[in-house]
């Protein structure tokens, strides 16, 4: 064990040095200033010395939360790929940094940098740890895209689906944490898409994503994909456009009685064609 304290070190992490890399990462993260040389070689010495490897993921899951819950996940990974640690407990994560992504700029984007943009912006938003868990697990699957189709990512769903599981069964985390990200998985790039020029498919996708039903559940999916938007260049904090446009659609449904009958479809669809054609002559006008 490095006999090297910080000031950061708490008597558990001490105790616990495994975990106390994780809750060092994470404490350097809410300081203003950026870890010196000294913290992140002391990160580095206690990583190298195979903490990580020896503890239980399950037991390392709630200072991991711990600190993605923080004001500033991002800065808490990056201390932990500097130490060298995030390989350790998160390789499926490590291995998106340096995978190009589409953007709306000339410039590709990197991968790993834009999951920790989104998290910084589920913090700035207030959002639950099941949205931010998702944002960190749904690009799973674009690590190793054929290099022939990049920066598409071909299949990169099916490549996902068991990663998500498996790191979700090997932190032991929470249903709702879990089911979220699978659902952003199938979902995010959909909702990304969506027209206003399309209302029947928009009334399946809201029954399909629940927003009639589980309204709390789509909400979360919505902060989801409103955090990967705002992660891309130029975007910070702007209004995420697919999500006023989803919320336009469910209200323009809120009279019409639940169900699942075609009957019933065909209404919704009808009530969101009528608020979409409303909404371009607003925006004609504009």
């Amino acid at each position: 064990m490095v006999e090297k304290s910080s000031p950061f070190l708490t008597g558990f992490a001490q105790i616990h040095p495994a975990l106390g890399i994780l809750r060092h990462a994470a404490l350097l993260a809410e300081a203003d200033a950026a870890p010196d040389d000294e913290e992140l070689d002391l990160l580095y010495q206690q990583a190298d010395a195979g903490f990580l490897l020896d503890t239980e993921p399950a037991d390392i899951w709630p200072e991991l939360a711990r600190g993605l819950m923080g004001r500033a996940p991002s800065k808490m990974l990056a201390n932990l790929r500097e130490c060298r640690a995030l390989e350790q407990i998160l390789p499926e994560v490590e291995d998106l940094f340096g995978v190009p992504l589409l953007s709306d700029e000339p410039a590709e984007v990197d991968l790993g940098d834009h999951v920790l943009k989104s998290l910084d912006e589920a913090a700035s938003a207030g959002a639950g740890l099941s949205v931010r868990f998702a944002l960190l697990t749904m690009h799973v699957g674009k690590s190793d895209s054929p290099r022939e189709h990049l920066p598409i990512h071909y299949k990169h769903i099916e490549r996902a689906r068991p990663r998500i599981e498996a790191i979700a069964a090997r932190f032991d985390v929470a249903p709702e944490c879990r089911d979220l990200a699978l659902q952003a998985l199938a979902e995010c790039e959909r909702v990304h898409r969506v027209s206003k020029m399309r209302a029947g498919p928009v009334a399946l996708m809201l029954e399909r994503l629940g927003a009639f039903d589980t309204p709390e559940i789509f909400a979360h999916l919505l902060a989801v994909c409103a955090c990967d938007f705002r992660a891309f260049p130029g975007r910070s904090g702007l209004p995420y456009p697919k999500a006023e446009l989803l919320e336009l659609a469910l209200g323009a449904c809120a009279d019409i009685a639940p169900g699942a009958s075609e009957a019933v479809q065909e209404a919704r669809a009808m009530a969101i064609a009528r608020a979409f054609r409303s909404l371009r002559w607003e925006d004609e006008a504009d």
